[in-house]
């Protein structure tokens, strides 16, 4: 059945996207959208506010799943590729006839009125959406910034008497979780129009928070208009407040309109949304969409256009590859801007004239690829985001780590917007307040808000005074999941380093003194005499992070916890002293001094057996962003060729252009940027100046940087499709000889050509010390030089 649905799905995508051009042919928004991806595949812009789509009862955290399961109604906003739980989808309509034409006859409540989709009808591409339904209605959509426009297609109907039925359509005051606590409706009896206000919880966050709507139709007659609650309804009264209901009792209501079906059979249905009022959530539909019945071909070619214009900075040359590889490229490339989205005017949290960002779903996730891929061609746009994050912190106090639907998500490590400016500033994004970036991120990591469980770092008397994070750390000043000493710790460390960096660049050597020092309390919790062991039997490895209690004896937690051999650790459910991840996974993440670790886990022959046994053993969780960089750790040994080898052991196996095309959560784009950047062959070590130079997936690819107009190409000699030679033998950049095993931020900003010789067998190219990448233990940090790139003294 599942191999069915997947092939249903293919089909009809395929046939889409016969009707498209360009890199948009390529563009499969059904990727992840089965197996736990969460990946939106509706209509959207690039980071639009309205997302619509039709909603499903089973996998619906990004609204539509190709898992079979019912549809339930078709919603305005959603998030995308997200874990927690089920996201926005408020106020879906819901399009029915009802027999008899007796109002209530119909099916109100969401899963007594849910109907099976037809699945080889499904066609998703950049901006539009449609599919039909089982009972033989049609559904297609397209969206402007702040607006959903539906067409609803009827076919004709009758009662049991044989008089024609009459089009239904319901709007449903829930959400895709039923989160609601209360929410208002107002039914105009003339126009049909409907419009008010709900309140929501986030998915992964705390608070509240409200937003309104303003629905209206056209291209029919209206018969008859009024309110619903649970299974029943009336033409009066014309508005209607509701709470959440009683206990586990959930009330269910909202509205309707009758039509008189037309001619074609097509109701269309134009929905403005708004986070300040529903009068802004009208006028944003009329000023949109003013002509809904005309809009629809327009509006969606509209979107293709834009989201063209988005894809352009790139070109490839395949190399005759499967057409699958160029499929699962340029549609990771657009998974990376759906989030964050743009709420620009639409923030009625405070008043201020800079960019509003949202669904920052998290930055936890975000920071490591997402984000470093949009700095290289989307800067302006980044420029904007950051500036959302420090207006943010003007505002509220704080930078965030995780951000949706108006409301401070969880965080889940350390405070990691840190790295995303300090990132920022190394690849020299403008636009930027740079000393109020670094008030903000000296604000993370001297001061502790009194709930760090979604803002800010906790333990942070503790970190000072002991250079770790404590197992059962005794912190009062702020309150917060007790958990994660270990991940907490390595991470906090990252963020002084990225705050040290900024402050050398600012010119504060004092601050950069101190966090640089800060930077290495990660060695604090390694353990010399740990072992592992797996089913009772010894890994052969020796020396581990571990727990450390405040009065600095060992704690214990056995590596192999939270990995894929032993169980998922959560934040709410289970949470250790690793978060997400193992102790086996964590001990690779030390991103500014890969050289130290190597050298505390024995030196680079012991390195890269211990990562191969993490790789091979099933230890490795590729479907959680911990482990991105980890396969790249192998530059830092000296042994670039396995991570290439790594790389194509996941892409396509794991990341593939099918939809259960992922290993988990597309997490806002994280997993499509890490198959992008594998597939382009340079990897980020995000909060520095490095990429990590691989073998392409194609045989040459080109990026025109938005900020200066210049291409960057990467060239493959001896490319082979069918990926025997995936190990470089020799490179050069602009022509000249070049043997580092990573290049800089400039490669792209000053249009560099890097030409890569490949083969089927390992060589030395890169593997000496002087190809390494930069370090902390090694005093070194990147540079760029008339003839390349080189290394300072730190």
């Amino acid at each position: 059945m599942c191999l069915l649905f997947l092939a249903l799905v293919s089909l009809a995508t395929a046939a889409n996207n016969s009707n498209t051009s360009g890199v948009l042919q390529y563009v499969n928004p059904l990727i992840g959208t089965d197996n736990g991806g969460n990946v939106f595949a509706g209509a959207t812009l690039p980071y639009g506010m309205a997302k619509a789509v039709a909603d499903v009862s089973g996998q619906n955290t990004g609204g539509f799943s190709p898992d079979g399961t019912n549809i339930t109604g078709f919603s305005h906003m959603h998030d995308s590729g997200t874990g927690g739980n089920p996201s926005m989808g408020q106020f879906p309509l819901f399009p029915q006839y009802c027999p008899d034409n007796a109002i209530d006859n119909c099916n109100f409540p969401k899963y007594n009125r849910a109907v099976n989709p037809v699945l080889d009808s499904v066609v998703a591409t950049p901006g539009y959406f449609s599919l039909s339904l089982e009972n033989g209605i049609q559904a297609e959509m397209t969206v402007t910034e702040h607006t959903s426009l539906y067409n609803f297609n009827f076919p004709p109907n009758s009662t049991s008497n044989g008089t024609a039925l009459d089009p239904v359509m319901l709007l449903d005051l829930t959400d895709i979780y039923d989160t609601r606590q209360n929410a208002t409706i107002l039914v105009d009896p003339t126009t049909g129009r409907i419009q008010g206000n709900g309140t929501f919880l986030p998915s992964f966050g705390s608070g509240s928070y409200i937003l309104h709507y303003c629905a209206d139709f056209a291209g029919a007659q209206i018969v008859d208009n009024g309110v619903w609650v649970n299974d029943r309804a009336g033409s009066e009264p014309k508005q209607l407040f509701v709470t959440r209901g009683f206990n586990n009792f959930y009330l269910e209501s909202g509205g309707w309109v009758q039509f008189q079906r037309p001619a074609n059979g097509t109701v269309t249905a134009r929905v403005g949304v708004s986070w300040i009022s529903a009068d802004k959530a009208c006028s944003n539909a009329e000023n949109e969409i003013p002509s809904p019945l005309t809009a629809f071909n327009a509006s969606r070619k509209q979107g293709a256009d834009v989201w063209e214009k988005q894809l352009s900075p790139i070109s490839l040359n395949t190399g005759s590859v499967n057409t699958s590889m160029a499929e699962n490229f340029w549609s990771a490339v657009y998974r990376t801007m759906i989030s964050p989205q743009d709420y620009t005017g639409e923030n009625p949290l405070w008043s201020s004239s800079e960019p509003y960002f949202d669904s920052f779903y998290c930055i936890w996730d975000q920071f490591r690829v997402q984000l470093p891929f949009l700095m290289i061609i989307d800067p302006s746009q980044v420029s904007r985001m950051l500036r959302s994050l420090l207006d943010t912190y003007q505002h509220e106090g704080w930078l965030p780590d995780c951000r949706m639907s108006l409301s401070k998500g969880w965080t889940q490590g350390g405070s990691n917007a840190d790295v995303v400016l300090v990132d920022a500033f190394v690849k020299n994004i403008t636009g930027i307040n740079w000393n109020l970036a670094r008030e903000a991120i000296i604000n993370d990591a001297e001061n502790e808000p009194l709930t760090w469980n979604d803002e800010g770092r906790g333990g942070l008397q503790s970190w000072k005074r002991l250079n770790y994070i404590p197992y059962l750390d005794y912190d009062y000043l702020g309150f917060g999941t007790n958990s994660r000493s270990i991940s907490r710790t390595l991470e906090y460390a990252y963020n002084d380093f990225c705050l040290a960096t900024l402050a050398a660049g600012l010119g504060s050597s004092d601050e950069h003194t101190t966090y640089l020092a800060r930077a290495g309390n990660w060695r604090n919790l390694f353990k010399a005499d740990q072992t592992s062991s797996i089913n009772g039997t010894d890994t052969g490895f020796v020396g581990f992070l571990q727990p450390k209690f405040l009065n600095q004896t060992w704690g214990y937690q056995d590596p192999i916890a939270c990995s894929p051999l032993a169980g998922f650790c959560s934040l709410t459910t289970n949470p250790s002293e690793t978060f997400e991840s193992s102790v086996w996974e964590y001990q690779f993440f030390v991103p500014h001094d890969m050289a130290g670790n190597i050298k505390l886990l024995g030196g680079p022959d012991k390195f890269i057996s211990r990562l191969d046994y993490y790789f091979d053993s099933g230890l490795a969780d590729i479907s959680n962003e911990p482990s991105f960089l980890t396969v790249y750790a192998y530059h830092y040994a000296g042994r670039p060729a396995l991570s290439s080898k790594r790389a194509h052991s996941f892409v396509p196996a794991y990341f593939n252009a099918s939809t259960t095309g992922l290993p988990g959560n597309d997490d806002s784009g994280a997993m499509a940027a890490f198959t992008i950047f594998t597939m382009m062959g340079l990897f980020p070590n995000p909060g520095q100046n490095v990429y990590l130079i691989n073998a392409p997936f194609f045989e040459a690819i080109s990026v025109t940087s938005p900020a200066t107009n210049r291409t960057a190409t990467i060239r493959n000699t001896n490319f082979d499709p069918t990926y025997q030679n995936v190990y470089i033998q020799n490179a050069t950049l602009n022509g000249k000889p070049y043997t580092k095993n990573w290049v800089g931020h400039e490669f792209f900003t000053q249009g560099m050509t890097l030409e890569l010789t490949l083969g089927a067998n390992e060589s030395s190219w890169g593997t000496s010390d002087a190809d390494l990448p930069p370090s902390l233990s090694t005093n070194t940090a990147a540079v760029m030089s008339d003839d390349g790139f080189e290394m300072k003294f730190l």
